[in-house]
């Protein structure tokens, strides 16, 4: 019996490589495959009564988790008329000068969203990350403009970082044109990190930003990034960002 619980135990901690190294967008299904490895050779080591803890644990982790994603998912659409003055484009990766499949998607919901709301102005916000040659904001920008967006409906903030700098250097933008955030701002991104952008833009000050979900991509990529947006909302919960 204990040999095939190390047979089954292999099988997915291989998988869990597998997901985890070989493909990209697939990790947390992997993390996943090694957290079943760890609970089928717990189950046949571990005395009873600790494995019961263990049981007793793991429904507890699993109703946080599904309490964590009650939350993302509501917000994982787009609001009701979210016509604002200024989009803000949340950036993702670039593979040296190229938009990734996630930033592509945002993309195209920036796109389509411009030409439902003719004045509305875009602010692309993305710095420079490991890999990438030319800024995300740049690479956004050049998107668009090939997509046919007038150059002056598309501003280009350089250096953020993370989603909260993404914002608040969005924010300083819009103020620098004489304007204030509040009421005038919608914020695309995946539809899975619409609650936590809604939320830091409420931190920063604007709790009325309209969030606009861009159109899913691989149905179990997108799976694998909400399963992992929840450890981020949990971190913000904990620590704020």
């Amino acid at each position: 019996m204990k040999k095939k619980v190390w047979a089954a135990a292999a099988g997915l901690s291989a998988a869990a490589l597998f997901l985890r190294f070989a493909l990209r967008g697939y990790a947390w299904w992997g993390y996943l495959c090694l957290f079943a490895a760890a609970l089928l050779l717990l189950h046949a080591y571990l005395p009873v009564t600790l494995w019961r803890v263990v049981v007793a644990l793991t429904c507890v982790g699993f109703a946080y988790f599904c309490f964590v994603e009650y939350f993302i998912i509501k917000n994982a659409r787009t609001d009701r008329d979210p016509g604002r003055d200024y989009l803000i484009v949340l950036g993702a990766a670039v593979y040296k000068d190229q938009p990734s499949l996630t930033l592509v998607r945002r993309l195209e919901g920036a796109l389509d969203y411009l030409e439902t709301y003719p004045d509305s102005v875009a602010i692309v916000s993305g710095g420079m990350g490991p890999g990438e040659t030319v800024t995300e904001a740049q690479a956004m920008y050049d998107w668009l403009i090939a997509a046919g967006v007038d150059p002056a409906r598309v501003l280009t903030e350089p250096k953020a970082s993370s989603t909260e700098e993404n914002l608040k250097f969005s924010f300083d933008i819009i103020r620098s044109r004489g304007d204030e955030p509040a009421g005038k701002v919608a914020i695309v991104s995946s539809a899975y990190h619409l609650y936590r952008a809604k939320c830091l833009a409420a931190k920063l000050g604007v709790p009325d930003a309209a969030g606009v979900a861009a159109p899913w991509g691989y149905f179990f990529v997108m799976l694998n990034y909400f399963i992992r947006e929840a450890f981020g909302v949990t971190h913000l919960w904990v620590f704020g960002n």
